[in-house]
């Protein structure tokens, strides 16, 4: 956007202000960036029709409707209160069955380590087809502090097509590792990946990175790529952060959950996490 307000005489700089929240009409960033954004209201309903997930399905237009401002807050009318109720709960819903659903996770898993395998087979000097723009990336260590407009043009090329392109060369690439990640994601034979709300056992995460190692006669630091654990976790509502306010008709506001009868919201409030195993199926 910076990039951008300079091709443009600063016209964005009031739109820049309203993004990281200097904006003198606080509500605003509240509009974009909160428990109650326009993200959120759109992605639960779109994702919700896109997927079949009927829990997402939010009355956003009620929702908008009921936005009221006080005291330079974002608040929603008190009528509104059962419209935001379904919100959270929806969220929470949207998150186990869509977001954190397990083929979705493995698969995100998956793509992580062939790009992470890929960055390390170029380190070693071995030769990577892709795109130039995702060769950049590939090429050099990025961070934060060292992105600059070279960066930014290289990233605005990159999009699918450039890591599926990748994928599908990769996967007659003679580095075994690299090759059979890339296959199963194209060929869509995933790892399997178990989930637990207690730790996985060590012994088991050691049993079937042996097995691994066997099969594909690589090293034990290879089989890390095959054989991993992680944590998910799901808060639908977090308390004192950016909270929904309720505007009652006195003027008075009050957090969601204290104005709420729904006894389940201050349990959604509570962060759940689970663990996770993901490993070959054979």
């Amino acid at each position: 956007m910076e990039y951008l307000n300079d091709e443009f005489n600063s016209n964005l700089t009031p739109a820049i202000e309203i993004f990281k929240g200097n904006y003198h009409k606080k509500f605003m960033f509240q509009l974009i960036s909160s428990q109650l954004d326009m993200d959120r209201i759109d992605y639960l309903k779109r994702d919700s029709f896109y997927t079949g997930a009927a829990e997402g399905n939010i009355n956003s237009e009620r929702i908008i409707t009921m936005l009221n401002v006080a005291k330079n807050n974002l608040v929603v009318e008190e009528k509104g209160i059962y419209s935001v109720e379904k919100f959270l709960v929806a969220r929470r819903l949207m998150y186990w069955q869509v977001y954190l659903h397990k083929t979705g996770l493995v698969a995100e898993q998956l793509l992580i380590r062939i790009l992470k395998r890929a960055k390390e087979l170029i380190s070693l000097g071995r030769d990577i087809n892709c795109s130039k723009a995702l060769l950049y990336f590939l090429n050099n260590d990025i961070t934060k502090k060292s992105f600059g407009s070279t960066e930014l043009k290289y990233f605005a090329r990159l999009d699918d097509s450039d890591i599926t392109s990748a994928l599908k060369l990769w996967q007659e690439h003679e580095d075994t590792v690299l090759k059979t990640l890339c296959g199963m994601i194209v060929n869509r034979i995933l790892l399997k990946i178990k989930i637990s709300k207690e730790k996985i056992d060590e012994e088991e995460i050691i049993n079937h990175k042996k097995r691994v190692e066997s099969k594909y006669l690589i090293s034990s630091k290879e089989a890390d790529y095959f054989v991993f654990t992680g944590i998910i976790s799901n808060q639908a509502y977090r308390e004192n952060n950016q909270s929904i306010e309720i505007l009652y008709k006195s003027g008075k506001t009050e957090d969601i959950i204290k104005a709420s009868d729904q006894l389940n919201l201050k349990a959604l409030s509570q962060p759940v996490s689970k663990y996770y195993i993901c490993y070959p199926k054979n």
